[in-house]
C-alpha cells in the first residue's frame, strides 16, 4: 500500500512542532525537508534542516515542477520538494510535513488525496500564553502574531482533520487514529480489495 502525506498545519503557537517531534519519535515516518535560497545559519545542516539552493538551482526546480509548493519571501525562496517525498510514499513510507497555512493549501491543490491535520489551541487565552512563555516577542510582534493566529483559524475547514492540542500526548492519540481511519479508506484500499474478491471467485470457480 502507499504511504500517506500527512500535512500538519496551524496557528504559531498552536504546539504543530512539538506534535510532530513527537510524531517522529514514535513511528517510522519520512519528514519533508524544505528547500530554501537563503544562507545557512549558524548550526543549520544542509538536507537536514533546509537543502541550501542557489536561485537558479530553485528556479530550474521550479520549472521542472519538482514542487508540492514554494513561495518568495523577502527575497528568498522556499519550497517544498515533491520527487523525494512521492518517492517515499510510492515506497508506502508515511511522509509527515509541517508547513503554513497558505504553504498547506498550495499542497492541496497539487496533491488532494494528501491528509490535511489542522492543529488548534484549548482557547485562544491559552495560544496568547503560549506565545508570551516563548518569551522570543516584543509586545508588537506579539500582538501581530495574535490577530494573525485569529485569521488563520478561520483556514481549518479547508482540512480534513481538526486536532485540538489540550496535551501533546492525547494529540499524537488522535491524529494516530487519523492514521488509521484513513488506511481504512475505501479509495485507498480498493485494488486490494479487487484482488481479494478475485481470489474469493477463483477459489469458488476451482473447488
Amino acid at each position: 500500500m502507499k504511504g500517506l502525506l500527512i500535512v500538519i498545519s496551524g496557528p504559531s503557537g498552536a504546539g504543530k512542532g512539538t506534535i510532530c517531534k513527537a510524531l517522529l519519535e514514535e513511528n517510522d515516518f519520512w519528514i519533508s525537508v524544505s528547500a530554501t535560497t537563503r544562507q545557512p545559519r549558524a548550526g543549520e545542516v544542509d538536507g537536514a534542516n533546509y537543502y541550501f539552493l542557489t536561485k537558479e538551482e530553485f528556479k530550474k526546480r521550479i520549472d521542472y515542477d519538482d514542487f508540492l509548493e514554494y513561495a518568495e519571501v523577502y527575497g528568498n525562496y522556499y519550497g517544498t520538494p515533491k520527487s523525494n517525498a512521492l518517492k517515499a510514499i510510492e515506497n508506502g513510507r508515511d511522509v509527515i510535513l509541517e508547513i503554513d497555512i497558505q504553504g498547506a493549501l498550495k499542497v492541496k491543490e497539487s496533491y488532494p488525496e494528501g491528509v490535511f491535520i489542522f492543529i488548534l489551541p484549548p482557547s485562544m487565552e491559552e495560544l496568547k500564553n503560549r506565545i508570551i512563555n516563548r518569551a522570543s516577542e516584543t509586545p508588537e510582534s506579539l500582538m501581530t502574531r495574535f490577530k494573525s493566529a485569529y485569521k488563520e483559524i478561520n483556514y481549518v475547514s479547508k482540512y480534513n482533520y481538526a486536532v485540538v492540542n489540550d496535551t501533546v500526548e492525547e494529540a499524537v492519540k488522535k491524529i494516530h487514529s487519523i492514521i488509521v481511519a484513513e488506511r481504512c479508506r475505501v479509495d485507498r484500499v480498493k485494488d486490494k480489495i479487487l484482488d481479494s474478491k478475485e481470489g474469493i471467485i477463483h477459489e469458488q470457480l476451482y473447488d
